[in-house]
């Protein structure tokens, strides 16, 4: 009976387990609808931002170019790594820790790079190596742009003070609930554009094309690193709800062959006792 007491323990904790998971994939589930309505409605305005700053920005000359635009000899390097501040989420941590790895022993191995951490799990990977200069993971507490404005401004600023030569981004983009991609963007310098020289810009600018320039490309900086938030807070639903449900599954899968098993261990012990009664009753006639 020890034997099946042990069962009926372990089905019950398998049955615990099973509540917790399908709980925490309903709150992800309610949660994911709010972040993807979000990240759905802003992309149209970053993408075409984007495409006027790019199309403004190679009708200008290199003399006229933007601080945020120059080309220098990479030596020290900045990679934001937005991770999520909880797991419970699959590989969508260890994808981006993965990639930014990537980046630092590969990519630039023989450069001076430094990580900002958006997210707890980040740091918690970095901290360790030392190159952790920040860590921003309170910014999920009140994602807004004007609190990833902030975190944009600081960037700009380094970048401007010559204190990082450039700058990327690592994120999770949100795709579907069950598939996340992990983009690397460059974030600083701003990447040029190749266009076609026989192509004009037939508008009329006012106060001037330069001055236009220079006031939308900090605001598309901004805007771009709050989609990459925005993408990877997304996707970090998505793969949690993902994640639980398969979680639930396997939890109803290894509850019903538990049942299955003290169903059996309990035939087995009912018929041993039966065999003994049945054996006494013999041995008392005989």
């Amino acid at each position: 009976m020890a034997n099946l007491k042990e069962i009926r323990n372990r089905i019950s904790s398998v049955s615990s387990t099973m509540q917790i998971t399908s709980a925490m994939k309903m709150v992800s589930a309610a949660k994911l609808k709010k972040a993807q309505d979000a990240i759905t409605a802003m992309r149209p305005y970053s993408n075409k931002l984007s495409e006027l700053l790019q199309s403004l920005s190679a009708t200008l000359d290199e003399n006229t170019g933007s601080k945020y635009a120059e080309q220098r000899e990479v030596e020290n390097v900045l990679i934001v790594a937005v991770t999520s501040n909880r797991g419970l989420c699959g590989a969508f941590n260890s994808n981006i820790i993965k990639q930014t790895s990537n980046l630092i022993n590969n990519v630039y191995a023989t450069k001076n790079v430094s990580i900002l951490a958006i997210g707890k799990k980040a740091n918690d990977a970095f901290a360790k190596q030392d190159r952790v200069i920040a860590n921003k993971s309170e910014i999920y507490d009140d994602l807004t742009f004007d609190n990833v404005s902030e975190i944009a401004e600081m960037l700009m600023e380094k970048f401007e003070t010559g204190e990082f030569d450039k700058i990327e981004i690592v994120y999770n983009h949100f795709k579907n609930a069950a598939t996340q991609i992990v983009m690397t963007e460059q974030f600083l310098p701003i990447v040029p554009v190749e266009t076609d020289e026989n192509v004009t810009l037939d508008y009329i600018f006012e106060p001037s094309k330069i001055e236009i320039v220079e006031e939308l490309i900090p605001k598309s900086l901004k805007t771009q690193l709050y989609k990459g938030i925005r993408d990877s807070f997304a996707s970090e639903h998505g793969a949690r709800m993902t994640a639980m449900h398969k979680a639930t599954d396997n939890a109803t899968e290894l509850r019903d062959q538990l049942k299955l098993t003290y169903n059996k261990a309990r035939q087995a012990a009912i018929t041993n006792e039966i065999l003994e009664i049945v054996g006494g009753a013999e041995a008392l006639n005989n």
